[in-house]
């Protein structure tokens, strides 16, 4: 339990990051300064070198906070049952989704600036850790494997980008569903999906 230095020494960096996505919105990370953060957090510039010798340090913090919020989003059971699993089935589809909605800003900012937030690198150490197994466990060819990714999770995301455009104004259910129908994996919970790779 956070005694109340380090609540609020969190509350502290919470509002920094904040403040960090709020500018990357409107200007290149290499133009936005100290004091710019400062003010949108409402701290001084003492305060941000408490917390950090630069604002690239800020910046790592921010990929570990969004990163965290990812991973906490997901039943840590659903987590541990990753692999061998269909990612697009609605078990996954769902608190996916609330993620995004929740974070909707970030989620802009990955895509518009993938090199910033290493979104490759945590792209890649995905496809190692969870979907490569899952293939694997579906038995499709090496060659075929990042083809199959590719069409999983590049359609899926073109989905999620337009719902994302639109202020994510149609509810998580209809977007699941829709994610789910149209990669095989919807009504019966990916089964159908299953076979099909299980034949490739």
């Amino acid at each position: 339990m956070m005694n109340q230095n380090q609540s609020r020494y969190f509350i502290t960096a919470t509002l920094m990051d904040e403040a960090l996505l709020q500018l990357l919105e409107k200007k290149d990370f290499a133009f936005i300064s100290v004091k710019e953060i400062c003010q949108r957090a409402g701290v001084n510039r003492s305060t941000f070198y408490l917390h950090y010798q630069s604002i690239n340090d800020l910046l790592e913090e921010t990929i570990e906070l969004l990163n965290e919020r990812f991973v906490s989003a997901f039943p840590k059971d659903l987590i541990s049952a990753a692999k061998g699993r269909i990612l697009t089935s609605p078990d996954f589809l769902r608190p996916y989704l609330k993620f995004v909605k929740e974070n909707k800003r970030a989620y802009r900012l990955i895509h518009e600036k993938p090199e910033l937030f290493s979104a490759d690198k945590a792209f890649k150490k995905m496809y190692s850790d969870i979907f490569d197994p899952t293939l694997e466990a579906f038995n499709v060819d090496e060659r075929e494997k990042e083809y199959v990714f590719q069409f999983y999770t590049q359609g899926s995301l073109a989905v999620i980008k337009k719902w994302v455009e639109k202020e994510c104004d149609d509810d998580i259910d209809f977007v699941v569903d829709l994610i789910a129908r149209h990669t095989h994996a919807g009504q019966n919970d990916g089964k159908q999906t299953e076979r099909i790779l299980s034949k490739t």
